[in-house]
């Protein structure tokens, strides 16, 4: 029916995130019993009580308190000194009512524990609202009865017929939300494995040059991409983008993107800037205003060891040259999808056996540790230097390991690496 306390004694459901309204509860209200252990054991055991705490102050004095199990209600089980004014109020009626959906049940199960009932009957009430006729609300009833603890307070036990109503309203509700949830889920896992399978699935040879990727997604889906595309005439293309935005959203607007890039990929050869043009008008046409992408486009020529690049507003690809010198591709024109008239510039670079090429998204970069410091575009690169000598598949996965131990919590955006590194003949 509630959230228990935490054990600082707040309700978690009953807190606003603004103070207009101050956060205000009943703090406990108190039973004078005359044993705490033996009544403790009451509450807890034939009850099924939860203990709200148990603590002694500096004065020496012990403090128990109990909670029903929705945690709404303490109350404060306080062993007075015998000669007190309090001492005489053990034994006597309480105010205090507990209110349930099935008083029967209630009294079925307490009975067998060995709680004693005042009445060993349970009482039908019914009660007629006094009101103007034009706001008389319906009569309503309920039953109720009275229990002993073992010092022989004794507490009335109530259940009104609305009440288990709006109960089973609730659950109902309650109900309705979880298959709701676990549908969606269920249809996010769906999607989760239908874009799981537009990444890679084999990574085929392909002459001089080796390679590799990964995608380690925040969500279940998200908005980044790499791609392997063969343009045929030996050459590869070799593709990382980054959707503005995350979740289902970027993860349609990355299937749009990667189906534009394949199906124009035939003109690609010989035609960069002709392809990209035509890749950024299709992506610009099926896309909401706002939805753009940045992209990193390279093809890899074989026979003559050649890349040629278009960096779409991308981060910049790090070449590692086989004599360590670093060269940084940077963007060559803007991001895809945000304009109609587009147009781009096509960079390019000799490659030689030994030089690695590392192209990625701001997931790797932008990973942050504890202190808010990210992993930052140098510590990429000593990364790449200190594990240059490795092949595509390892030197990738001890990149990631590296930002995985500088940033080991949560992870709170997509990561996307790919290696490519030119080998001898």
């Amino acid at each position: 029916m509630g959230s228990p306390p935490s054990r600082d004694g707040v309700n978690q459901s009953t807190v606003r995130l603004d103070r207009q309204n101050p956060y205000l509860r009943i703090d406990a209200v108190n039973v004078f019993v005359r044993d705490q252990d033996r009544s403790l054991e009451f509450y807890l055991n034939q009850l099924g009580f939860n203990l709200a705490l148990d603590t002694r102050l500096q004065s020496g004095r012990r403090v128990v308190a109990v909670a029903p199990p929705d945690g709404t209600t303490v109350l404060r089980l306080i062993a007075p000194d015998p000669d007190s004014e309090e001492y005489k109020l053990i034994g006597r009626a309480t105010p205090i009512v507990f209110l349930t959906e099935d008083v029967v049940a209630k009294f079925r199960e307490w009975s067998k524990r060995g709680v004693r009932f005042r009445t060993p009957r349970l009482r039908r009430i019914k009660y007629d609202g006094q009101a103007p006729a034009a706001e008389q609300p319906p009569i309503w009833g309920g039953v109720s009865t009275r229990f002993q603890d073992i010092d022989g307070n004794s507490f009335s036990l109530v259940g009104f017929d609305d009440v288990s109503r709006a109960l089973e309203a609730q659950r109902r509700k309650i109900a309705e939300k979880l298959e709701s949830e676990r549908r969606a889920a269920q249809e996010l896992e769906i999607a989760r494995q239908v874009q799981a399978r537009l990444f890679p699935q084999t990574l085929a040879p392909f002459g001089t040059l080796e390679y590799a990727g990964v995608c380690i997604q925040a969500r279940q889906v998200g908005g980044d991409y790499y791609d392997f595309l063969n343009l045929g005439q030996e050459r590869l293309g070799l593709v990382v983008g980054d959707i503005a935005g995350k979740g289902i959203a970027a993860a349609l607007l990355m299937a749009n993107l990667q189906a534009n890039l394949r199906s124009q990929c035939a003109i690609a050869l010989d035609q960069m800037q002709r392809f990209l043009e035509s890749v950024n008008q299709l992506f610009y046409e099926n896309t909401i205003e706002s939805a753009y992408a940045t992209l990193f486009f390279a093809e890899y020529d074989n026979k003559e060891r050649r890349l040629r690049y278009a960096n779409c507003g991308h981060l910049p690809g790090l070449l590692l040259r086989c004599d360590s010198t670093l060269e940084r591709l940077d963007s060559t024109c803007t991001v895809l999808g945000l304009f109609k008239n587009w147009d781009c510039s096509i960079g390019e670079s000799r490659f030689f056996p030994g030089d690695t090429l590392v192209l990625y998204t701001d997931g790797v970069t932008e990973s942050f540790d504890d202190r808010g410091e990210e992993f930052g575009e140098g510590r990429l690169i000593e990364s790449l230097r200190r594990h240059r000598d490795l092949r595509p598949q390892g030197l990738l996965t001890s990149i990631l390991n590296d930002v995985k131990q500088f940033s080991p919590q949560e992870q709170h955006d997509d990561i996307t690496l790919l290696v490519a590194k030119c080998e001898g003949d």
